[in-house]
């Protein structure tokens, strides 16, 4: 079975590599990282993992790299000599990785391909492997077993989009799930819906949500008006902050845009797409609109203040939290379309009122909990989403309630750290 695994990705490598650096170039992005993802590191690029005890902490993309931070400061505090190596599948997540200062050395993830895995492994010599959320990599695994290596999956979830597939296929995943050491997932359904395919039913717990336990400090008004004054926007105008838009919602958060501004609002929006690559074909549809904008990377060196009726187009990642930060309302992407949602906690984590659409099936639980709490407003289409932001801006005291009942969710629901942890001190005990 892993033989003909390892000819199926090889000859995917052959074609997705070369698309995938053709791709870079057309957006005019550098592709960055093969060397690693091969399994080939630099010299001295292992240097500081000489003689420490490496912890190995994968989170593929951007959501899983932000759900990992209280994880990785836990860690860092619980073991001070230990070296912790963070790997991203994506561009985005490991931009957002180098970030942490946690983490003593961030890596792109080998590709699966059992030599190449084998290599990587041989090479960084973990003593526990953590894969946050349900990220299962068979070669990756059966090595990590077979060398004495302990693999933990923390975070784990398996949403209702997903489960029907892996149930189909658990034949095939039952052998990977065996061998690894612990699951620490998310709810109870989460926890059920893994020992269905195959997880042993022994090392199964579940611990909660890591995402419930970020952590950050809400700026004072002076604080949060100087970030303002950075990002040149104005002070007598309501900021709105698009998060996370994918392909078809630009469109839609734009004219709900245009429709308020012809209210007579003093408004600005801070656009954010998922992929800052796309920033390029959004700033074209921005302008085919006649709509002025300006980029993040350009902010800084105008002097001039972005005036009420453009956009701030953020081309930048690793800024989510700061923008949260300035903004009057938050809505979140990744959810008018298919794609399953975005964290909505990371506005909560601010106290800002919420908004998000109704595909959110990758954030089923903590939606529904928000929605509970009143931390936010969840809409169906561009009208529904029109008559939640007028009345956040019609109703200051309401969009601050809202706030503050989002952070009460969060600080009701913290402790998954501690609770994985847990486990964590268990393998590398035994």
């Amino acid at each position: 079975m892993y033989l003909l695994y390892d000819l199926i990705l090889l000859v995917a490598a052959a074609v997705l590599i070369p698309w995938y650096l053709l791709r870079g170039l057309r957006h005019g992005k550098v592709r960055r990282g093969i060397r690693e993802r091969l399994g080939l590191y630099e010299d001295g690029r292992l240097a500081s993992l000489a003689g420490r005890e490496v912890i190995w902490v994968h989170a593929v993309s951007v959501g899983e790299t932000r759900a990992a931070i209280p994880l990785l400061r836990a860690l860092k505090a619980a073991y001070p000599q230990s070296a912790l190596v963070l790997s991203s599948v994506t561009e985005t997540g490991h931009a957002i990785a180098s970030g942490i200062n946690d983490a003593d050395l961030c890596l792109f993830f080998p590709f699966d391909l059992s030599w190449v895995v084998r290599r990587a492994l041989t090479q960084v010599k973990p003593a526990l492997i953590v894969i946050v959320e349900t990220e299962i990599w068979p070669n990756f695994v059966r090595l990590a077993h077979q060398s004495g290596i302990p693999v933990l999956l923390v975070n784990g979830r398996i949403s209702d989009r997903s489960y029907p597939r892996y149930r189909r296929v658990r034949w095939l995943l039952r052998p990977v799930l065996e061998q690894f050491s612990a699951f620490c997932m998310q709810t109870d359904q989460d926890a059920e819906r893994i020992r269905g395919i195959g997880a042993p039913p022994e090392r199964v717990e579940v611990t909660r949500n890591l995402k419930f336990d970020m952590q950050t400090t809400v700026p004072n008004p002076a604080a949060a008006a100087s970030l303002r004054q950075s990002l040149r926007l104005p002070d007598r105008a309501s900021i709105w902050v698009a998060g996370s838009t994918h392909a078809g919602e630009e469109e839609v958060v734009l004219e709900v845009y245009q429709r308020l501004l012809r209210e007579g609002r003093a408004l600005v929006l801070v656009l954010v797409p998922r992929h800052p690559e796309r920033c390029r074909g959004v700033g074209e549809m921005l302008s085919g609109q006649g709509v002025p904008f300006v980029l993040r990377t350009a902010v800084e060196s105008s002097s001039r203040l972005l005036a009420p009726g453009g956009v701030l187009l953020v081309d930048t990642v690793g800024e989510m939290l700061k923008l949260y930060t300035v903004a009057d309302l938050v809505f979140v992407g990744g959810s008018l379309i298919a794609v399953g949602g975005h964290n909505v906690l990371e506005a909560s984590l601010l106290k800002k009122p919420v908004i998000f659409g109704s595909y959110m099936h990758n954030f089923k639980e903590i939606s529904q909990l928000l929605l509970a709490a009143g931390g936010g407003i969840q809409v169906a289409d561009p009208t529904e989403l029109t008559t939640a932001v007028r009345r956040l801006l019609d109703n200051h005291e309401e969009a601050c309630r809202m706030g503050e009942r989002g952070h009460a969710l969060l600080e009701a629901n913290a402790g998954a750290t501690e609770h994985t942890l847990v486990v964590i001190k268990r393998l590398l005990g035994s």
